[in-house]
């Protein structure tokens, strides 16, 4: 088994430890008209109230979203960077550092909050995204998920932070992990979608 893998399983098998310790109901996605509406007035609230460089942060549907939100014990479990010209986000997931588009960031968010920055200003907002850019394709951070950060790696709020560090006021001061639920610590609430409604 390589290094990669061995990471892999024991960050994994570190998760579903606290999965069965904390367990918080999973939140599963339908594809019916109410999603899809849902998707659309969730969109154009970001569109009206995101600015490039803004950290959008959900609660995802995916498993991986349940074992965050188990593992944090917050209902927030990913974070995205935003970009108000493309309509895209950088994330950083299991395939690693990559783009998307708004449109699919939104349909995989039970709940959505934009989060200004507190390093982000007219300024440098788009020099951020261009940091981040710069990132895609770089892996995912595995053992930085529980503490033990690995250089050039990026797991989600790693990288919404790590964007601004040209921007740091000297007086920083992160834990071991960030959490993409304590990511308000670092910024203002702009907008947040509640949960979606379900029938």
């Amino acid at each position: 088994m390589n290094k990669k893998n061995l990471f892999y399983f024991m960050t994994l098998g570190v998760m579903i430890f606290f999965y069965g310790c904390l367990a918080r109901p999973v939140i599963k996605k339908t594809d019916d008209a109410l999603h899809r509406l849902q998707n659309e007035e969730i969109k154009q609230q970001v569109v009206q109230k995101a600015q490039t460089g803004d950290w959008l942060v959900i609660r995802g549907y995916h498993g991986v979203d349940n074992l965050v939100a188990n593992a944090t014990g917050i209902p927030l479990s990913h974070v995205a960077i935003y970009n108000a010209d493309s309509l895209e986000v950088i994330e950083a997931e299991g395939k690693g550092v990559h783009r998307a588009s708004l449109e699919d960031f939104v349909d995989k968010a039970y709940r959505l909050l934009i989060i200004r920055p507190r390093w982000r200003s007219a300024e440098n907002g788009v020099s951020a995204w261009e940091q981040a850019r710069r990132l895609v394709g770089r892996d995912y951070d595995f053992l930085g998920t529980v503490g033990f950060n690995y250089p050039s790696r990026y797991y989600c709020s790693e990288l919404a932070v790590s964007i601004y560090r040209p921007w740091y006021r000297g007086n920083e001061k992160f834990p071991t992990v960030i959490k993409p639920g304590e990511l308000f610590l670092y910024g203002r609430i702009i907008y947040d979608s509640l949960p979606r409604d379900e029938k």
